[in-house]
């Protein structure tokens, strides 16, 4: 079979496409032939050794993808060969046949094409996680959302005007923020040519974000912070930006905020059925049309490398998704 593989640590081009044998499956595996496997941030940070999970080399990248089963170990009983299957697997879904722990693996949702549901587990499964279950955001507040035409972002956006929030995109460009608009933001900034701190002043009368989703750091996170409500909460999604910000503690403490973590994966194994049912909802609301995946371009797996490229190099909005096509 074909696999896209980091055999050294380096840059999406130092990636190979190569024949590899197919993998064994464990008694507690499933095997999967992968019909679409979504692009993410992590997939940039782990063949460059600067993720949290660092798989031994070689390995493939690739963190969630759709497909048809293959086989399943003797312990596994929730699916079998010929179902139709998503799975969250950290790395390896980058390859012609993946195999995931059965925990890892949940029927493909009704309705749903492998293309976008490859696509919507990570990035609407972080973004409901940080959302609803870490910020408890509510109707009637306001949220902000950094990086908001990146994958988690337009999730987030979705999810927060779903919850009956009012919701701001910063991004950095008039085409991304036409992006967030079509996706619900009710007001947009382009933190490129203003400073967000004062825009946010403007836009809430003063008062202040309730919410900050980031998943960008750097500058933007002191700004956002410095623009919070009384009791505001500053989730902290990922640092894209490439600085992890160091912000002034005592604006938590003058602002009563919060800063709070958001590591979706680990959630992932540590509260399986809790994410299993926020999942369902998400599932749900894409069947109703409430959350909209936004497909930003699809590529070959022999091409994988330059959609981490893209996705590295922030060039495009949306998801990125791989495919087992032609090459």
């Amino acid at each position: 079979m074909k696999a896209l593989r980091c055999k050294q640590f380096g840059p999406p081009e130092t990636l190979v496409y190569e024949e590899v044998d197919t993998p064994a499956v464990g008694v507690d595996q499933v095997l999967i032939d992968m019909r679409a496997a979504a692009v993410n941030f992590p997939d940039s940070l782990i063949i460059e050794d600067k993720y949290q999970l660092k798989p031994e080399l070689p390995f493939s990248p690739g963190g969630e993808l759709a497909g048809t089963v293959a086989a399943v170990g003797e312990n596994v009983t929730h699916v079998k060969p010929g179902d139709d299957v998503i799975a969250f697997t950290g790395y390896g879904a980058f390859a012609a046949q993946v195999v995931a722990r059965a925990d890892q693996v949940m029927p493909k949702p009704t309705g749903l094409d492998y293309v976008t549901a490859s696509a919507c587990v990570m990035t609407y499964g972080t973004s409901y996680h940080a959302l609803v279950d870490r910020a408890g955001l509510l109707s009637g507040e306001t949220l902000l959302v950094l990086g908001a035409s990146g994958g988690v972002g337009l999730a987030a956006i979705e999810i927060g005007k779903a919850l009956g929030a009012h919701v701001i995109a910063a991004a950095s460009s008039e085409a991304k923020l036409a992006i967030c608009r079509e996706h619900g933001a009710d007001e947009t900034i382009d933190y490129t040519q203003t400073d967000l701190k004062n825009s946010l002043k403007e836009l809430t009368g003063g008062a202040g974000v309730d919410v900050v989703y980031d998943p960008v750091g750097g500058a933007a996170t002191e700004a956002a912070l410095r623009g919070t409500a009384w009791r505001g909460r500053l989730l902290v999604i990922g640092f894209a930006s490439g600085d992890i910000p160091k912000p002034p503690l005592n604006l938590a403490l003058l602002k009563g905020a919060s800063i709070i973590g958001v590591f979706w994966g680990s959630f992932v194994q540590r509260e399986p059925e809790a994410n299993e049912r926020q999942l369902q909802t998400v599932f749900k609301w894409i069947r109703d049309g409430r959350l909209r995946p936004h497909i930003g371009g699809v590529y070959p797996l022999a091409r994988g490398g330059e959609a981490i490229a893209a996705l590295a190099n922030r060039q495009v909005s949306g998801k990125l998704v791989i495919t087992n096509g032609a090459d």
